[in-house]
């Protein structure tokens, strides 16, 4: 692997209208953890494993929960449980196709572990998937309960690791190489009005978050603040020569959205919605074998937000999208894989030079 990275802000890209958190990370949500391990074996393996962990789930407490699928070709475990119930009773974890279902199966042990779980008889894991096989061997399932226990249990608020990391080592987007990104916003909403309040028009206002991670694999065209990016000629002309022409199957997106604004899960769906939404910033396709997933979850407490007052939490949800899916790109390493497949990192400087021939970049 080669290295270069850097953040879409560290190059001056800075998508939307509201500014970032602390971290411009999921966790700068209060009460929300991740944690990653990753596999890095030679040529064979690229692949690893995602914790995104609300500190605040435990035997007793779910939280409410969104969910949208813009294109079902996926393997998105505990889906129906979300959709029917609209919470989670687990972490949400994020890995390889083929190693999901060792990854439910140990996300089941860590909560079975847990104090206050010792009559636990019934759990719904939340465990999201893309597929990594173009750079990793993914038909071999490396992925062990350790790997999913040392996630779950090294999560911090900490600032969170991008690009080739945990579920994203092996992914690949928009004809380059991609892996995992986050972004988060600040921003202002109306609260639900107290009872003397409530003929009037106005009603109190709280500021909140909203933070995205992303585990980006889909195909498309990379748009940048509008500008169209070429892999093949962007590679040409930074002198790639070795860039396969075979296109890498499995393409598809999950996204996780928390916030700590006190939504219900109807209207976390419709937040999940506009996460999908988002991808169109950065030129996804949307194909026939991308399987797009979006799950939102408040860790908020309060009298709730008024629909009519969550235009700036959509806002700022696709800005976040937008982001993180740079980010993913952007932070990635140059990644060789089996049978002499390699996905390039995005070359940065011929981004900014496309951006500043636009007038998008001074």
């Amino acid at each position: 692997m080669t290295t270069n990275p850097a953040r879409a802000r560290d190059l001056g890209i800075a998508p939307g209208i509201h500014r970032p958190g602390p971290h411009n990370a999921i966790t700068d949500v209060p009460g929300v953890l991740v944690g990653q391990t990753t596999l890095h074996e030679g040529t064979r393996f690229h692949t690893g494993v995602t914790a995104i962990v609300p500190a605040d789930l435990d035997a007793q407490n779910t939280l409410p929960a969104g969910l949208f699928v813009e294109n079902g070709y996926g393997k998105l475990i505990g889906a129906t449980q979300i959709a029917e119930l609209g919470e989670i009773e687990t972490p949400i974890l994020l890995t390889g196709t083929l190693s999901a279902f060792r990854v439910a199966d140990a996300l089941v042990t860590y909560m079975l572990e847990q104090l206050g779980n010792e009559e636990m008889r019934s759990v719904n894991p939340v465990v999201g998937e893309t597929n990594d096989g173009y750079l990793s061997d993914i038909r071999a399932r490396p992925i062990t309960e350790r790997h999913v226990l040392d996630a779950l249990n090294g999560a911090t608020e900490e600032p969170v690791d991008e690009g080739c990391v945990g579920a994203g080592a092996g992914t690949n987007a928009l004809g380059f190489k991609a892996g995992m990104g986050t972004a988060s916003r600040r921003l202002s909403l109306g609260e639900v009005p107290a009872p003397s309040m409530e003929h009037t028009r106005s009603c109190p206002t709280r500021e909140y978050t909203v933070g995205v991670i992303v585990q980006a694999n889909f195909s498309g065209t990379l748009t940048v603040l509008g500008v169209p990016i070429d892999a093949a000629d962007a590679l040409r002309e930074t002198s790639h020569e070795e860039e396969s022409s075979e296109e890498p199957g499995g393409n598809s997106c999950m996204i996780v959205i928390a916030t700590d604004a006190p939504l219900d899960s109807r209207q976390l769906d419709r937040v999940a919605r506009r996460a999908v939404f988002g991808m169109a910033r950065v030129g996804s396709d949307f194909s026939h074998g991308s399987g797009d997933y979006a799950i939102a979850f408040s860790t908020g407490e309060g009298a709730g937000i008024l629909d009519r007052n969550l235009d700036p939490l959509f806002t700022a949800t696709m800005e976040c999208v937008e982001e993180a899916i740079l980010n993913a790109l952007f932070m990635a390493e140059t990644t060789y894989g089996p049978n002499s497949h390699v996905r390039h990192a995005v070359p940065q400087e011929y981004v900014v030079k496309r951006l500043r021939q636009q007038g998008i970049l001074a």
